[in-house]
C-alpha cells in the first residue's frame, strides 16, 4: 500500500511524438503488470496473478490500433489515474472485480436480458 497519496501520481502531459507515446504506454503497461500481485493481495481477488495480468493485457490490447496521438494521451492519463486509485486503495473490491465480468458472479449474464425471458423462466 502507498505511503503517500501522491506516490503514484504522474504529471499530465502531451506526447511529443509517436515514439514518446510508445515509451509512455510501455511504462504504464509495465507498472500495471508489476503491480498485479499487490493488487491481488490488497483487494483479495480470487483469481491467480496470471489471470489478472492477462486481463490487464486485454485492456491494453483493446486500444492497440488507435492512430490519433491526442486519444493515446487521454488513454494514458486515464490509465495513470486508474493506477493511482488502485494502488492507493481508493477503490473498493467490487470496482476492481468489474474488470472480470466473465469470471465474476456479477457478470452480464447474471440477469435475463428482458422482462419476457425473466417471466418465462419464473423469476421474480
Amino acid at each position: 500500500m502507498a505511503i503517500l497519496p501522491t506516490q503514484f501520481a504522474v504529471t499530465t502531459r502531451q506526447s511529443a511524438n509517436w515514439s514518446d507515446a510508445r515509451r509512455r504506454v510501455i511504462a504504464a503497461y509495465r507498472n500495471w503488470i508489476r503491480a498485479a500481485p499487490e493488487i491481488q493481495t490488497m483487494y483479495r481477488i480470487p483469481f491467480p496473478v496470471s489471470a489478472i495480468r492477462s486481463r490487464m493485457r486485454q485492456e491494453f490490447e483493446r486500444s492497440r490500433f488507435i492512430n490519433k496521438l491526442p486519444v493515446v494521451d487521454v488513454l494514458l492519463f486515464q490509465s495513470d489515474a486508474d493506477y493511482q486509485e488502485t494502488m492507493n486503495f481508493w477503490r473498493q473490491t467490487n470496482h476492481v472485480m468489474n474488470f472480470f465480468k466473465e469470471e465474476n458472479f456479477r457478470g452480464d449474464k447474471r440477469l435475463p436480458p428482458n422482462f419476457m425471458t425473466s417471466f418465462l423462466e419464473g423469476r421474480n
